[in-house]
């Protein structure tokens, strides 16, 4: 988990668990999400909503990559970096680990996104410069 800079801790809850007795494929999507917001937080403060310039994020896909099940109860590690920044766009990779074995991995493209044009725009330089860093 040392190539991710932001680490952030997490319970698996009953609500995330399936039919098959394992996290279900929308709960990773929401752990993509829940560390999404905490690294955007402790990068300004910054939100989905709000990357500055009156803009937010969008996200046009994601990428799922699953190794092994994970179970109520268990103790994740979720980790989140910064990967290929663009003019407009970058993308999030995240790990997730279960006492250090990979249970799964992915990546979600995020455009800077004016919500009142409904519009993509460039990343802010502010937000941009806080990403490099």
């Amino acid at each position: 988990m040392k190539e991710f800079g932001f680490v952030l801790p997490y319970v698996v809850r009953v609500a995330d668990i399936n039919y098959g007795g394992h996290v279900s494929n929308a709960a990773v999507l929401n752990y993509f999400q829940d560390a999404r917001i905490a690294f955007l937080a402790a990068l300004g403060p910054y939100s989905e909503l709000d990357i500055g310039a009156g803009c937010g994020l969008i996200m046009p896909e994601s990428h799922v990559r699953y190794h092994a099940e994970m179970f109520l109860g268990d103790v994740l590690q979720i980790g989140v970096r910064t990967d290929k920044i663009g003019r407009s766009s970058f993308d999030l990779a995240y790990r997730i680990e279960r006492q250090g074995e990979l249970t799964a991995e992915g990546t979600t493209p995020l455009v800077a996104f004016d919500y009142t044009a409904r519009k993509p725009r460039r990343l802010p330089p502010t937000f941009r410069q806080a990403l490099e860093d």
